[in-house]
């Protein structure tokens, strides 16, 4: 099996090397690269194209929110490239972690979860799932449904069995669970799916459940 490539972004020197031990200890993970700011987090992520960053949202230079952006454009001129990225944060929910969200990052952890949390949440998000800080999640989602706002134009283009989908995959359930509740194999679910995030402009089910939340759907 490939392992998972991993990178680090974050300006602690001594955070990153406890992070760089403890990915490089399992068989499942290759840790390729760290970076001390967003803006060096790009180049990196260009260099190495990892699977996965784990990316600090305070940082000099350029920070956790606009390196995220930056990388996830770099990736949109590489069809074979997909990155997931979890954002790092010492707060259990402030702006910043809601603005990667909506950047694209594919979910945040605080930076003193177990460190068998961590290294699931990795698998987790290569596998194309969010991870959300336990303590943070209802937080979050309520945060993103703030300012909420009517859904735009090209919603309306979903059909009837997409806007079903979208509903469910925005309530967190999986292609699996979707598949049996509407009586559908996984393979139409997910192809159900594509076309869900196509016609919505959308990158993942991280976003499905930010546009969901965003626009007053669920």
């Amino acid at each position: 099996m490939t392992p998972i490539r991993v990178t680090l972004v974050d300006d602690q020197a001594l955070f990153r090397a406890g992070i760089r031990m403890l990915v490089s200890s399992q068989p499942d993970l290759q840790f390729v690269g760290e970076a001390g700011d967003g803006a060096e987090g790009i180049e990196l992520a260009r260099r190495e194209r990892p699977d996965v960053v784990l990316m600090d949202i305070r940082m000099p230079v350029m920070d956790g929110i606009e390196s995220t952006a930056g990388i996830l454009a770099e990736a949109e001129a590489h069809p074979d490239w997909n990155p997931r990225i979890v954002v790092l944060t010492t707060f259990d929910l402030d702006e910043a972690a809601a603005r990667a969200i909506r950047a694209g990052a594919s979910g945040f952890l605080l930076k003193d979860t177990e460190p068998e949390f961590l290294l699931a949440a990795i698998r987790t998000v290569h596998g194309g799932t969010s991870v959300v800080a336990a303590s943070a999640t209802r937080d979050l989602w309520e945060h993103l449904g703030t300012h909420r706002q009517p859904p735009p134009p090209v919603f309306d283009e979903l059909t009837a069995r997409e806007r079903e989908i979208f509903l469910l995959a925005a309530r967190g359930l999986s292609n699996a669970e979707i598949a049996s509740r509407e009586f559908l194999s996984e393979a139409t679910v997910k192809t159900h799916i594509s076309r869900v995030l196509a016609k919505l402009g959308l990158r993942d089910r991280v976003q499905v459940v930010v546009f969901a939340y965003e626009h007053g759907l669920v």
